[in-house]
């Protein structure tokens, strides 16, 4: 064997690098934030939009006057927040396996990796247990109730209702009408008949076309994420999101003409008026649910320009029959 070959075998390997020490380096910095932030995103943040629903009744009923009934709505919608992102946790422990073969859900964080599953379940958990209790100190047993309902509709939910055809739609309903409920109970606001019909016909609206929405993006695929949805047919969501839409515009009309004309002192009908641009707000939406581009309600709600502009004459004009100027 010549010099040179002797001298190739007789060289050192390289070195070894040194492991980076404890805590260092900016990866080893940002891990201990994955499970907070982890947690944060879980509670769905962007979906916490829909529990300003819990002031509609004290809107309805123009009870929105005082500082004490801000504050009281305040602590109601932190109360909901907190039971409705321990639902979010528990369905997204509950879910992890099939949420990692959905081509968007993959990304939530339990189904990354970065919320263990029984980290989920037991944040989940507390919170239920926390904002029951809170809404029995901080309320009134009414409120709790409702509350504790909605919270163990919601895990029956996770676990087998959304399982189960018309049901799951029926649940999900529920969920948003209890939240235009909850803040009416806490003040004590007697709700109507129409409020009740409106927006439980509303919320059922929207749900059949979110369900339709994703059943036309699922469309061809063997429904592995959401296997419901291939027991339902888009004619038939189509048919119940046009029936839902119908009912809480006749109920929403029934209501305004109830009053007659003008109230006394007041310029012009405005709850009678209030009616074009309720009409208008349901056909601007129907036109998202007619695409199947429905799927995300919060973002069709937040990014619609048209839509926001009309939900914001809406409430001028409801606003002034409140006030009959």
């Amino acid at each position: 064997m010549s010099e040179r070959s002797t001298a190739l075998l007789e060289q050192p390997g390289e070195p070894e690098r040194p492991s980076p020490p404890p805590g260092g380096g900016v990866r080893a910095r940002r891990r201990p934030l994955r499970l907070p932030i982890g947690l944060v995103r879980t509670a769905r943040p962007r979906q916490w939009i829909k529990n300003v629903l819990v002031g509609a009744a004290p809107a309805a009923a123009g009870e929105l006057v005082s500082r004490q009934t801000a504050l009281q709505l305040g602590v109601v919608f932190v109360l909901f927040t907190a039971a409705a992102a321990a639902v979010y946790l528990i369905n997204d422990a509950r879910d992890a396996e099939a949420d990692r073969a959905h081509p968007v859900k993959c990304r939530r964080p339990v189904a990354r990796g970065d919320v263990p599953v029984p980290v989920a379940y037991t944040a989940g958990v507390l919170l239920a247990v926390a904002s029951t209790a809170a809404a029995a100190v901080l309320c009134n047993a009414m409120t709790a109730a409702l509350l504790t309902a909605y919270v163990v509709m919601q895990v029956a939910y996770c676990v087998r209702l959304k399982h189960v055809l018309v049901v799951d739609l029926a649940v999900v309903t529920t969920g948003f009408l209890m939240r235009a409920m909850i803040g009416g109970v806490a003040l004590s606001i007697p709700l109507s008949r129409w409020f009740l019909i409106t927006t439980g016909f509303g919320a059922l609206f929207m749900v059949a076309a979110k369900r339709y929405s994703e059943a036309v993006e699922m469309e061809g695929s063997d429904g592995a994420t959401r296997a419901l949805l291939t027991s339902y047919t888009t004619g038939y969501l189509r048919f119940v999101w046009q029936l839902a839409a119908g009912v809480a515009v006749l109920g929403y009309c029934l209501w305004a003409l109830e009053g007659g004309g003008t109230a006394d002192g007041a310029l012009l009908p405005w709850r009678q008026l209030s009616m074009i641009a309720f009409i208008l707000a349901v056909l601007r939406y129907a036109v998202f649910a007619d695409r199947g581009a429905a799927g995300a309600p919060e973002d069709v709600v937040l990014r619609d320009r048209p839509l926001a502009v009309i939900g914001l004459a809406w409430l001028a004009i409801y606003g002034m029959a409140v006030a009959d100027l």
